[in-house]
């Protein structure tokens, strides 16, 4: 499906809000060993705010860089629970994202965004509370001529995203997980929950005894 010059592919699977549920319990750092270290996605991408985080379905999303057109027609694609995952070629100069678009996303039921590129607006967004992460900032706007393509895996930050992925971001970065992987992220995941708490644990003791010792 094309709409004018930006082609559209929905014939593809969201997963079960339950299974984001999952991840959202877990820091993308320990998610990140979980899978051995892989499909996380270059350090330049980050919170454009402090504290944001999100976990959601991957709607990728192909722009010419410096132009929108094709993230302003993903609007009537977003289903709750998507992250729209954009890449803009890393281009710094023009934001493909305000906060008109931000709030325009949450209103759809999108959890958030993740931009190989650049956005505006970063107070506006904080004080709305949707979740962005993108290589910068920049005044500039963009221009709205397209083409562009909706629905079709893209590459963000080194890792290629399909539509359908996992994403989880927060403010150590963002890591793709392929739908076919989560059952064994989980599983792994919680064993390094439980191996770290039982090192912080050692920690405390180690705390503990040592207040004892200065007391003494």
């Amino acid at each position: 499906m094309t709409q004018d010059n930006v082609r559209v592919t929905t014939a593809w699977q969201r997963v079960d809000g339950h299974v984001l549920d999952r991840f959202r319990a877990h820091s993308v750092a320990n998610l990140g060993d979980a899978l051995d270290r892989l499909n996380i996605v270059d350090g330049g991408i980050s919170p454009i705010w402090t504290g944001a985080r999100a976990v959601g379905t991957a709607l990728p999303v192909l722009t010419v860089a410096g132009d929108n057109k094709a993230v302003i027609a993903a609007l009537e694609h977003i289903r709750p629970g998507d992250i729209l995952v954009v890449n803009a070629f890393g281009y710094d100069g023009r934001a493909v994202i305000g906060d008109n678009l931000a709030q325009r996303f949450a209103v759809y039921g999108a959890v958030g965004a993740v931009v190989d590129g650049y956005v505006r607006d970063a107070a506006i967004i904080e004080r709305l509370g949707v979740p962005v992460f993108a290589r910068g900032l920049t005044p500039a706007g963009p221009f709205k001529n397209g083409p562009g393509a909706i629905g079709e895996p893209v590459a963000v930050g080194g890792v290629v995203v399909n539509p359908g992925d996992i994403v989880a971001a927060d403010g150590d970065g963002v890591i793709v997980i392929p739908p076919h992987r989560a059952e064994e992220a989980l599983d792994a995941v919680e064993e390094i929950v439980a191996r770290e708490a039982a090192l912080d644990a050692e920690v405390e003791a180690l705390r503990n005894k040592a207040a004892v010792r200065a007391a003494v």
